[in-house]
């Protein structure tokens, strides 16, 4: 990635899609490639202009913004950013398991909205505020939700296991270095062994699996 951040909005309402674009278009390092009012042209459109992060409204006509993240995520390098007018939404934990960088309540400040297209932009996963462990952990502990078998994890050393404990508490690079007393850079070469490893695409699938395996409980937050 460059300097500049490209963005694209989906959004059925007109005016949140006009409110988002004047903010996001106002910054020196974003730039909007522009909207949708539904999940279909969503998807037609970032396949086409294939901007680094998609700003997608969970409910919309034609194709629901889980369908339609789903679909860009898995043909297109862009990153998704879920938009919702509740904080613990069925979709949205959904949204995270297909590879979803993080979500946002639509009645955030505007610093949050930057900072949450920033983060992803960069390949950290917006796992705060706090509400998006919240949503996970919800979820997680629900009985219906899949489980996934602890097994999995034992393809991880012991340090590369402790840091994406950490990262699922919702710990950035930086933070991680310094609860583990290592330099960032070992911290980003631990992150990118547990995707590898595990075949994870980002830092919000890395927290789901940590939590459907049980190496995080709801009770940890």
């Amino acid at each position: 990635m460059s300097g500049l951040i490209t963005t694209f909005i989906a959004d059925d309402q007109a005016m949140v899609r006009q409110g988002f674009g004047a903010l996001l278009a106002a910054q020196p390092d974003i730039r909007v490639l522009g909207d949708a009012a539904n999940g279909r042209d969503a998807v037609r459109a970032v396949r086409e202009l294939a901007p680094d992060v998609v700003l997608m409204d969970v409910r919309m006509p034609q194709m629901n913004g889980l369908d339609a993240a789903r679909e860009i995520l898995a043909h297109t390098a862009s990153k998704v950013l879920m938009l919702t007018t509740f904080d613990i939404d069925d979709y949205v934990y959904t949204a995270l398991r297909a590879g979803a960088g993080g979500f946002l309540l639509k009645d955030a400040p505007a610093e949050e909205l930057l900072r949450a297209v920033r983060v992803i932009a960069a390949g950290e996963a917006l796992l705060a505020p706090s509400v998006t462990r919240r949503m996970i952990a919800e979820f997680v502990s629900r009985p219906t939700t899949p489980r996934r078998s602890a097994e999995e994890l034992s393809r991880l050393t012991p340090r590369e296991t402790e840091v994406l404990r950490l990262l699922a508490r919702g710990m950035s690079n930086a933070e991680i270095a310094t609860e583990l007393f290592v330099s960032e850079e070992t911290v980003k070469t631990h992150v990118g062994n547990v995707f590898s490893k595990l075949g994870l695409r980002d830092r919000a699938q890395a927290v789901v699996i940590a939590y459907e395996t049980g190496l995080v409980s709801p009770s940890a937050l």
